[in-house]
């Protein structure tokens, strides 16, 4: 299921149920991803129970305590007040969180294996997956059996696609993005711009940096970019709103991405020996404003659910499997009516090429984007 945001926490608990658990991921290790990385409170809360938000505090994320949203003229702030052991909101850099997401995954007895290539699933005729083939980065392709095999791997997953899960619902609406790292952006905490067919953010995260983006639809954006390059139409769509104004003084240290949006939806999410999780099984347009701390929530129940079968069993039965998946995930997840019992692994595979988000300098990228809801908050 790949080491991101999705993947790599599955993993770690997991292995701290004590599974074993081969997480395979085609980038390399505390590779940058594309993200707004703005966590809300059940996002935090997730972090503490995992024990990890000192680590990303002690690494010098500022705290959140206020979100202000901008409706045109009229601005509604919304403070984060203490509760539930969270006082601060964080938004820490995917070259940070990932890699120590990953790291605590490596120490819960996880195996990792950067740079390699999910090509297929192992999967007899009418008989459930048993395994993923995989392509090394020497190119040799071999096969991993595998109990379960969950895929995490974004939008466009080879697993799901292998799998041929279905979608049981498809948003008819999108959102398109420009994303960019600036400096010398003045914010006071998360920042939300909405206006008439545009909308933009400013999110505070590591090393003074501001992460800012702006939207609009597919085809608004998509004409912006193709007049002028995504500077121009993040001058454009920014100038709309009060953001402008502040992004014209700030210095933008990084080359800007581009995401050309995907509308929503809910795929069948597990079958005999498969699941998915993250973007692979639900995702929502980047406007609905709490991607990672969904992700988060989504891989702590599924934990919960493998959770309830036994771990003397080295294996994972259909009766034990079913019922605890249904219990803590409910009725859009079935988990496998069987498995393999041959092999005690866990294998999460990845595939990084499914996205259409690309930088300036980098044709593909992946978006992972979230934004916060004053509910949340």
């Amino acid at each position: 299921m790949g080491a991101r945001a999705a993947g790599a926490p599955a993993a770690m608990l997991l292995a701290r149920a004590g599974l074993r658990v081969l997480c395979i991921e085609r980038t390399r290790l505390g590779s940058d991803t594309l993200s707004t990385h703005a966590l809300m409170r059940p996002g935090i809360l997730q972090l503490t129970k995992w024990g990890l938000l000192d680590a990303v505090i002690d690494a010098g994320t500022p705290p959140i305590q206020r979100t202000l949203f901008h409706y045109g003229a009229e601005h509604v702030p919304v403070s984060v007040r203490p509760a539930a052991g969270v006082d601060a909101l964080y938004a820490p850099r995917r070259t940070l969180i990932d890699r120590l997401l990953v790291g605590a995954a490596a120490a819960a007895g996880v195996s990792f294996r950067f740079g390699c290539s999910v090509v297929g699933l192992e999967q007899p005729p009418s008989g459930p997956v048993t395994g993923v083939i995989i392509r090394d980065r020497d190119g040799s392709v071999r096969a991993e059996r595998a109990g379960l095999v969950i895929g995490a791997d974004g939008r466009r997953s080879s697993v799901a696609e292998a799998v041929r899960a279905s979608s049981k619902f498809t948003g008819s609406f999108a959102s398109a993005f420009v994303y960019g790292y600036f400096r010398d952006l003045p914010v006071a905490g998360y920042e939300w711009f909405y206006g008439p067919g545009v909308s933009a953010g400013a999110i505070p995260t590591n090393d003074g940096l501001i992460c800012a983006f702006v939207g609009a639809s597919p085809a608004r954006l998509a004409a912006l970019v193709e007049a002028g390059g995504p500077g121009h139409a993040v001058g454009v769509l920014a100038g709309e709103c009060t953001l402008g104004e502040r992004l014209r003084g700030a210095t933008r240290v990084e080359g800007l991405r581009y995401m050309r949006g995907m509308p929503g939806y809910l795929r069948r999410s597990s079958g005999p020996g498969w699941a998915l999780i993250g973007d692979a099984g639900y995702w929502k347009d980047p406007l609905s404003t709490a991607a990672s701390s969904r992700r988060s929530s989504s891989v702590a129940r599924a934990q919960v659910a493998l959770a309830h079968v036994p771990k003397t069993m080295r294996w994972l039965t259909r009766s034990g499997c079913r019922t605890a998946y249904r219990t803590a995930i409910g009725p859009p997840c079935d988990m496998p009516k069987s498995a393999n019992r041959s092999s005690p692994m866990v294998s999460t595979t990845v595939s990084r090429s499914c996205t259409q988000a690309s930088s300036v300098k980098e044709p593909r990228g992946t978006s992972q984007s979230d934004k916060p809801d004053p509910r949340s908050s």
